[in-house]
């Protein structure tokens, strides 16, 4: 028998359920609370009846080398001689299948799916098996590092399989209840329900255009390109990342929204990359502080700290001291999330955005164009008895800027790669370094670089810039 409070915790939980099912063809239009125990047996199981059709398994399998063992240094009396942490594996040409699993999403009644570009990377096998158990080959479509989007086409021979349609992710509300479909720990197909716990949320090491949907559904290794669903069985994004101590749910998952999606995948199927808009200008977010000298009512929003000269925003009319508040009728909350707002868009066409100058609103209209590669990045490979003997440098463009990750108004020479014996390497030069300065004067352009090394120094002081953060290398 139900207690009294019992009875109305779960009258309570169901009224929430009830009320969002309703929404599902088939559901009763009008929210009432529950009246009596029958009315507490409401069920996710018509969406999940909808929707888990349409996610798969996908199984990899990809061939590494490995070391060999050698039993004879685990022998008591060889470790006499050689002591206990001699090495106990030598390199060798061994090879050995490495398997892995993740989920991915039907998207397409032809066979069209997506899943995270982890779960695909290094594959020289790709196996996908459906709800019922069937199997078939894939063909990688295209994928994104930058998004952790990945496209399969899978070989049906005509056939048409039950697919999802993506929803309008800006739609989604933190405390609408999602469920979390995918295969954690090869386990099998599972399926766990939660909330949208947070909207926009960054993930540190995932990605640095996304502004993922954060819910507390588990969501375990294994579910990676798995689906999360509302209650309407629509896809509203693909579940990418857990933040974990223990490599386990601690009910903080990251999802990617619908809408990035969408783009990345339009994109990989017509062209097979991804071809970004770029906005040509750069800034800050607006702090409660800055909020406060402007006379805005909350803090929202980028101020504007350069713009590129002669690109999109620049022609636009955006300026220096801005306040970009909107995209398209959509708030910007931060400069996070005016990079996500402007990689969802298509390239070509305009879009409006909302600005705040001098205490007024205005809109202005900003080409949606490809970032260019001007100058020409002129790879090159540095010989000679200098510094970056054994580097491979370029000039940064916004196009070169965007294909690494960086911010498309950086400028000036980077380190593109090394060779691992070369100087440059051994004395402490990595990938992506950008070259500010040779002893004191600024280095513009691979061209200029080359002047440089040309002449003879006792001392060389090296002005980079990693991560974001300006140092010196010194060589004597």
């Amino acid at each position: 028998m139900y207690s009294v409070n019992a009875f109305r915790t779960l009258a309570f939980c169901a009224a929430l359920i009830f009320s969002t099912l309703s929404a599902v063809p088939g559901f009763a239009q009008n929210k009432v609370v529950p009246q009596n125990q029958g009315q507490l047996k409401y069920s996710y199981a018509p969406v999940v009846k909808q929707t888990a059709p349409a996610v798969v398994n996908i199984f990899t399998a990809k061939t590494v080398r490995t070391s060999r063992y050698v039993p004879l240094f685990d022998d008591p009396f060889f470790r006499q001689f050689f002591g206990d942490n001699v090495q106990r594996a030598v390199p060798g040409p061994e090879k050995k299948v490495q398997n892995s699993l993740g989920s991915g999403v039907i998207i397409d009644a032809d066979g069209l799916v997506v899943t995270n570009n982890h779960v695909l990377e290094g594959a020289d096998e790709i196996k996908v098996v459906l709800h019922d158990r069937r199997e078939f080959g894939a063909k990688v479509l295209g994928k994104d590092e930058r998004t952790d989007i990945a496209v399969l086409k899978l070989d049906l021979k005509g056939e048409k399989l039950p697919f999802l349609r993506l929803s309008d992710s800006d739609q989604l509300e933190v405390g609408d209840l999602v469920l979390a479909i995918g295969n954690p720990f090869g386990v099998g197909q599972t399926v766990t329900s939660g909330i949208v716990s947070a909207l926009a949320r960054t993930a540190a090491g995932v990605s640095d255009l996304n502004s993922f949907i954060q819910t507390d559904a588990a969501i375990n290794p294994g579910n990676s390109g798995g689906a999360l669903v509302d209650v309407s069985g629509q896809l509203v994004g693909v579940n990418t990342a857990i933040f974990t101590k223990t490599g386990a749910s601690h009910g903080i998952g990251f999802a990617i929204p619908a809408n990035m999606v969408n783009r990345v995948v339009t994109s990989l199927v017509t062209s097979g990359n991804v071809v970004r808009p770029w906005l040509g200008a750069k800034g800050q977010g607006v702090t409660a502080e800055i909020a406060d000298s402007l006379g805005m009512p909350r803090p929202y929003g980028v101020m504007i700290t350069s713009v590129y000269d002669g690109g999109p925003a620049a022609r636009g009319g955006l300026k220096v001291g801005d306040v970009l508040l909107s995209i398209d009728g959509k708030e910007v909350r931060d400069a996070q999330d005016l990079r996500f707002r402007i990689a969802t868009l298509p390239v070509g066409g305009a879009t409006r955005v909302g600005v705040m100058r001098q205490r007024g609103e205005v809109s202005l209209d900003i080409a949606l164009e490809a970032p260019p590669e001007i100058p020409k990045r002129s790879e090159t490979l540095l010989r000679g008895r200098h510094p970056f003997e054994g580097a491979v440098v370029g000039n940064l463009s916004p196009k070169l800027a965007d294909e690494l990750g960086l911010e498309h108004e950086k400028t000036g020479v980077i380190v593109l790669a090394l060779d691992r014996k070369g100087s440059a390497a051994r004395l402490g030069f990595e990938r992506g370094d950008i070259v500010l300065k040779v002893n004191g004067v600024a280095v513009n352009s691979v061209h200029e670089l080359l002047v440089m090394l040309r002449e003879t120094a006792s001392t060389w002081i090296i002005r980079i810039e990693r991560g974001g953060r300006e140092s010196n290398i010194v060589i004597r």
